[in-house]
């Protein structure tokens, strides 16, 4: 059976906007967001996250300094009830002109390698346009944008539906 995925931005939609963000003490939560993704999880939704990491590629941080955050944040999104399937990074550049920087859709594109995943009842949430036209280019086509990361010019988004933040996912997504 296709599963129905909820894609995941991780900064500025599962946790504060900081930039380049890699050590565990300054990872923020986004007020509110557990209850309304444990409740999608009982609908039968499963959370995968998508998210670039040009802060490895610039050398801000290393790879193993992601997967150390990365590590701890599942464990408490586990601890809170909700299980992550899993975790899709880009840690190139910008220049590098790679498939898996979105707006690309090769995170996308990696996850359905991994998992029968039924494209017209999953969503993706991010904070930029560049999250929506990603999910667009994988023929994602129900997209959500927060107002809880980058600013957004939401008389040009592409977005389905634009929230405050994931807190309020659940008003929009439905079993």
């Amino acid at each position: 059976m296709a599963k129905k995925i909820i894609f995941l931005d991780r900064d500025g939609v599962i946790n504060k906007e900081i930039g380049y963000l890699h050590k565990i003490q300054d990872f923020i939560f986004i007020d509110g967001i557990f209850e309304p993704l444990l409740r999608l999880q009982n609908l039968g939704y499963e959370f995968v996250i998508v998210t670039n990491q040009s802060g490895i590629g610039r050398g801000y941080y290393s790879k193993e300094d992601y997967l150390t955050v990365d590590k701890w944040m599942k464990k408490r999104f586990l601890s809170n009830g909700i299980k992550i399937l899993a975790s899709f990074y880009c840690p190139h550049i910008p220049e590098n002109n790679c498939n898996c920087r979105k707006p690309k859709p090769g995170m996308f594109l990696d996850c359905f390698k991994h998992f029968n995943i039924s494209l017209k009842n999953s969503w993706m949430v991010g904070d930029s346009e560049k999250d929506i036209e990603a999910a667009n280019n994988a023929e994602i086509y129900n997209t959500i944008l927060v107002r809880s990361g980058h600013q957004i010019n939401e008389s040009e988004s592409n977005a389905t539906i634009i929230i405050d933040s994931l807190k309020d996912i659940e008003d929009v997504v439905k079993g």
